[in-house]
């Protein structure tokens, strides 16, 4: 039986600011502020530079090592014979200590064909802090886009255009938003999430001043043609921004039993529960565990973690049915199930 393990930072160096609420999260001195990241139990490297990106493990050996060389240990035999020895999530700490840039993932049906990948990026964020007097991100277009009006701001490097264009939506810690695939998007200055992904890096840059990106770069080495292809240019209406969002009440004791946190849209690509003392019977799976107040333990038969507020731990399928005690308030990363991951299999389509 393999027994979960607590995991330390890492941090990969990015283009934007940020970090300073990943420190102070975690409780560690301040590091780089270009370090804005925290890539937890990552089995997935930034692309082209790999093996930036992946986990270590206390023991020194990558995490994706450790998966490959136990599989049905670490993810189960369901998991296993539907995505092979892939974790299918991806999770992070971000702390956007500027505005990003509009940017977007590709679906997984362009990803298969495009980019050999099964996985897109689809992407949610849960919001566990913010600073700053209107704490915004922003989603998808509030119009409908045309195609030669999209070419023209990513050739002329209009953000004001794009920006203007965009859902803006104020956000406070407790909300969750799913980004579909193919969504532009961009998250504002001082928000600080727990981000759940597909396991993959695919980024779609279409805003490339200001950022120091080289012209001509951030379409994944596809041409810029191609890679605008899979934006979705369909306004999202005030039904469609309602679906992909939802809240809870950080301020709240944490409940004994295990909560969805995040839109039921996301069941294909990713889950997330929020549990907290008092909560037994977790069913085994491949988890990542972030703690985001209190402190007490995440225990099983025979193993007993301590876990409070910045503790991340990767949680194998073997490590059996889980539970937690004190007043810890976690948040509980999983993969999708294949039955719901199978409704948006590309090899399929």
């Amino acid at each position: 039986m393999l027994r979960p393990v607590e995991l330390g930072p890492n941090q990969p160096k990015q283009f934007y600011r940020g970090g300073g609420a990943i420190t102070a999260f975690r409780g560690r001195p301040s590091s780089d502020e270009f370090r804005p990241e925290d890539w937890v139990a990552s089995t997935t490297p930034r692309f082209g530079l790999e093996p930036d990106g992946l986990t270590r493990l206390p023991d020194g050996r990558y995490l994706r090592d450790a998966v490959e060389e136990d599989p049905e240990g670490w993810l189960g035999p369901a998991h296993l014979r539907y995505f092979g020895p892939s974790t299918a999530l991806l999770v992070k700490l971000l702390d956007a200590g500027q505005r990003l840039p509009v940017h977007l993932h590709p679906p997984r049906s362009f990803a298969y064909r495009h980019l050999g990948s099964r996985h897109g990026k689809t992407e949610a964020w849960v919001v566990l802090s913010t600073t700053g007097a209107e704490p915004s991100v922003y989603l998808g277009w509030s119009r409908d886009v045309d195609g030669d009006e999209l070419a023209r701001w990513v050739a002329e490097q209009d953000a004001p255009a794009m920006l203007a264009t965009m859902n803006k939506l104020v956000v406070r810690p407790g909300d969750a938003v799913l980004v579909p695939a193919g969504t532009a998007h961009a998250i504002g200055e001082g928000v600080f999430s727990l981000e759940l992904q597909e396991p993959t890096d695919f980024s779609i840059m279409l805003e490339l001043e200001g950022f120091g990106f080289p012209p001509g770069t951030g379409d994944l080495g596809l041409g810029r043609d191609l890679a605008l292809s899979c934006v979705q240019r369909r306004a999202f209406d005030e039904g469609r921004l309602s679906g992909l969002r939802k809240s809870f009440h950080p301020a709240g004791r944490a409940p004994s039993t295990a909560q969805d946190v995040l839109p039921g849209a996301a069941d294909a690509y990713f889950r997330a529960q929020r549990a907290g003392g008092g909560t037994t019977g977790l069913e085994p799976s491949f988890a990542v565990v972030v703690g985001i107040a209190g402190s007490g333990s995440l225990y099983g038969d025979d193993w007993r973690l301590p876990v409070g507020r910045g503790v991340t731990i990767a949680v194998p399928w073997s490590a059996g049915v889980t539970g937690i005690d004190g007043d810890a308030d976690l948040l509980r990363c999983l993969p999708p199930l294949p039955s719901a991951a199978s409704t948006d299999d590309p090899r399929g389509s």
